[in-house]
């Protein structure tokens, strides 16, 4: 079923973005997206400096059959025109995830289609393909919010772990370095455009887990750092933020630069890095990814901003795989998860 091109319906509420979208195409791509509608709810978190759970779960349910109203209406296209009904069931806020899985189920149930349950990190992980046709196997760096993962990916469905982040992910701590900083949510951006105008070398500040074996991450050391600084010291936002940034550089090619090592021992073919998640859109982080790439003869495809953040596009094409590997599609009994790790053997 390689061939044949298939017209799916992508939602995406996982987070506190609420998302519909309309993607054709086949594997390996690149696909074409009729559509792409995503409702941040940025300004209802502002003032709580993150994400609140109850709010995202209730503005979800408020706009989403709106959101799938207008997807289906840009792409000049109705349920019947579609191939399949795909929705992330996971990772995620259960609240969000639950919304966009019930109208999900209802969608599929009434128009009857194939549901696709889709795991949110594999429709970032195959956000690449959809853009760029990047063919199998690579290695996907997932930096996010939520997430920071290091993996092998060599099918819709098989995902060889290297490492994951040990206890904050990367977007948290720019989050976190935000908030102590007192700049304005979200923090990502905020912190990008402070160091512009600040000195990476002015703090020193710990790269943790540096220099060791595997390719495990950690950040809670290097936040409690930009903590202690900002509470003993009248240190500037912009060098700090430069500081912060430019530790964080070095912890994600110091830990890239070993997963390309796993990488290549078990893909000697393979030499493609894929980044994808919020963070992708780091400019900086961009550029020293780039750089690592050039060294290590790997080539880079990071998706546009748009596809690098929360939304249905990726989750519409993650269906698009599935169907393209012969899938039929999921039982309208599944379930909800918070949890749903892409790969649960992590690879030495």
């Amino acid at each position: 079923m390689a061939d044949k091109s298939f017209t799916l319906l992508g939602i995406e509420t996982s987070c506190d973005e609420t998302a519909a979208s309309v993607v054709r195409g086949a594997a390996p791509g690149p696909g074409e997206i009729l559509s792409n509608i995503v409702f941040s709810q940025t300004e209802a978190h502002a003032p709580y400096g993150g994400v609140v759970p109850e709010i995202a779960s209730r503005a979800h349910l408020e706009i989403v059959d709106g959101v799938i109203e207008q997807a289906l209406s840009q792409a000049k296209v109705t349920l019947a025109d579609m191939d399949g009904i795909a929705v992330t069931a996971g990772p995620g806020l259960i609240g969000g995830v639950m919304v966009g899985l019930t109208t999900a189920k209802a969608l599929a149930l009434g128009a009857r289609k194939p549901l696709i349950a889709v795991n949110h990190l594999m429709g970032h992980a195959m956000t690449a393909r959809l853009t760029h046709g990047v063919e199998f196997p690579f290695l996907l760096l997932l930096v996010s919010g939520g997430h920071c993962q290091l993996v092998g990916v060599d099918g819709p469905e098989d995902f060889r772990l290297y490492g994951s982040t040990i206890d904050d992910a990367v977007g948290e701590a720019f989050d976190k370095t935000a908030k102590i900083l007192g700049l304005p949510y979200p923090g990502g951006p905020a912190v990008e455009e402070a160091a512009r105008r600040g000195s990476p070398r002015a703090h020193d500040l710990p790269r943790p887990l540096k220099g060791r074996a595997g390719a495990d991450f950690s950040f809670s050391g290097l936040k409690t750092a930009v903590r202690q600084l900002v509470q003993d010291h009248h240190a500037s936002a912009e060098d700090v933020s430069a500081s912060f940034q430019a530790a964080v550089i070095d912890i994600l090619r110091d830990r890239t630069r070993i997963a390309m090592q796993m990488f290549r021992r078990d893909f000697p073919q393979g030499s493609t890095l894929v980044v994808a998640g919020g963070v992708a859109a780091n400019q900086a982080i961009g550029e020293a990814l780039a750089k690592l790439c050039g060294e290590e003869d790997f080539t880079l495809r990071v998706p546009p901003p748009r596809l690098c953040t929360d939304n249905a596009a990726m989750i519409a094409w993650a269906g698009v795989e599935r169907l393209s590997a012969g899938s039929g599609g999921d039982d309208l009994a599944i379930s909800p998860r918070a949890r749903w790790p892409l790969a649960n053997v992590p690879h030495s």
